[in-house]
């Protein structure tokens, strides 16, 4: 989707500025929305790409002025809601009032070391061969969803070349949907800072993304 979180390229929004020895988190309660959300994201009732369009969902005014973590509990309180876990009421008062579903599973403390170290692995084997090699002239394909891709809107309808085949892995665009895994091909492809930003730009700059296979066409 073009959402707010889509910034690449963007005018308007200051230089990238990195925080010299920048901490993991600025003030305690980041560190416990990281951990609410995790724990919450264990319960099985939803995947990592619809937690990513959640988040994606926000109104641009609301994305723009959160900070991270901000954006990561607006987000938990909606998948929360849609999974019958908390109300509205329940978020007024700050405690349980109505009736919630019953999570397929519970993260307890003594677990999360191991949770942690598992991962949730989105490669999956694939039964057809890859459509392109390395060194394939391809082109990325121009649409703009309503739903989550993964395919940033600087790159689309952009001229690049395959870099890498990488392996299977889990279709982010329907899993974020409940629409199935459809796992296909990912791709490393590269592309001029010139095609990407066209006259003016750094004619040295090349940028790289992975691409799922369905989002290139042959060039």
């Amino acid at each position: 989707m073009n959402g707010p979180q889509d910034l690449g390229g963007q005018m308007g929004f200051g230089p990238v500025a990195p925080e010299k020895d920048e901490p993991y988190f600025h003030a305690d309660w980041e560190r416990r929305a990281l951990g609410v959300t995790l724990t919450a994201g264990s319960m099985g009732a939803w995947n990592i790409d619809e937690s990513r369009h959640a988040r994606e969902s926000l109104h641009p005014a609301d994305y723009y002025s959160s900070s991270y973590y901000q954006i990561w509990i607006k987000a938990l309180e909606t998948l929360l809601k849609r999974h019958g876990f908390v109300s509205e009421r329940d978020l007024e008062a700050g405690e349980a009032i109505d009736p919630a579903a019953t999570p397929k599973r519970v993260l307890k403390a003594e677990n999360v070391p191991a949770v942690l170290a598992k991962g949730g692995p989105c490669d999956r084997p694939m039964a057809e061969p890859a459509r392109f090699k390395a060194g394939d002239p391809v082109r990325t394909k121009n649409f703009n969803p309503t739903g989550h891709t993964r395919l940033p809107r600087y790159a689309r309808g952009k001229r690049g070349t395959i870099e890498a085949v990488r392996d299977g892995f889990v279709f982010p665009d329907t899993n974020a949907h409940g629409q199935g895994e459809n796992p296909q091909w990912v791709y490393t492809v590269v592309f001029d800072g010139t095609e990407i930003w066209g006259e003016g730009a750094d004619p040295t700059v090349v940028v790289s993304i992975d691409a799922w296979e369905s989002y290139l066409e042959p060039a």
